[in-house]
């Protein structure tokens, strides 16, 4: 497994920011359709009211973490199985360096139970959720463009519908691949049961957060902020780890 030293530092989590979108050409549209003013004011104060400011959260020493999804190669290594949907006979290919998925938060903690006995030279966990975003944000603070979404993640309007090979997508700013895209990640924390996280994350819960979308989602969803939850182990669910020398 590859890894890259993230730098402590800082950043706003928790923000929504909702714009209405310009009301369309009244000489382009049926009659019906178009906007009146009071249609978009009434959608400015309901963008007002549904934005969140966010909090800041700081990361205060470096970390490493995964630069690829853990693979079905190293999950078959670590395990003796591999659990993952697209196999060769769905895929038509070598599989060995897609992202495993088809995976519980549970069945991740029993692989990391088991790397960590047979690596020796250090430990591996899963991130925080905290840790996953401000990796993923890679210093940015506003969203990717629709454009760069394209080029960092693997989602639904891309060619193949299944996942594909880790690393095949640009890479973030910190060098980290597929961090939007491809599978969804599980991270350590518990969900809170709502659309954004808190400032401090609850102790416990019925089900884990997921991050950063999967080739399943759209544009909206594969997003750095995007608060994902379920007990879900489904063809789009993996994950990758944080190492901590020894």
């Amino acid at each position: 497994m590859q890894f890259e030293k993230i730098p402590a530092g800082s950043m706003i989590a928790g923000r929504l920011v909702l714009q209405c979108p310009e009301p369309p050409d009244d000489r382009r549209v049926p009659v019906e359709e178009r906007w009146t003013e009071e249609d978009y004011q009434r959608c400015q104060t309901l963008a007002a009211r549904d934005s969140r400011p966010g909090f800041r959260v700081a990361i205060d020493r470096d970390f490493y973490i995964g630069k690829f999804e853990v693979t079905q190669s190293q999950w078959q290594q670590v395990m003796g199985v591999n659990p993952a949907f697209f196999q060769r006979e769905n895929i038509g290919e070598d599989t060995g360096n897609y992202p495993v998925e088809n995976v519980t938060w549970e069945d991740v903690q029993v692989f990391i139970s088991r790397l960590n006995k047979l690596d020796g030279t250090a430990t591996y966990r899963l991130p925080t959720e905290f840790e996953w975003e401000y990796a993923a944000r890679a210093g940015a603070e506003s969203p990717l463009s629709w454009q760069e979404t394209r080029l960092q993640a693997w989602i639904q309007d891309s060619d193949q519908g299944s996942t594909r090979a880790v690393g095949e997508m640009k890479p973030n700013a910190w060098g980290l691949y597929d961090m939007l895209g491809n599978v969804w990640e599980w991270v350590a924390d518990f969900h809170n049961g709502k659309t954004l996280p808190d400032s401090r994350p609850p102790k416990r819960g019925l089900v884990h957060v997921l991050k950063g979308g999967s080739f399943t989602s759209d544009v909206v969803n594969a997003t750095w902020y995007f608060h994902g939850g379920g007990p879900g182990n489904g063809f789009d669910v993996g994950f990758r780890l944080v190492m901590e020398p020894i």
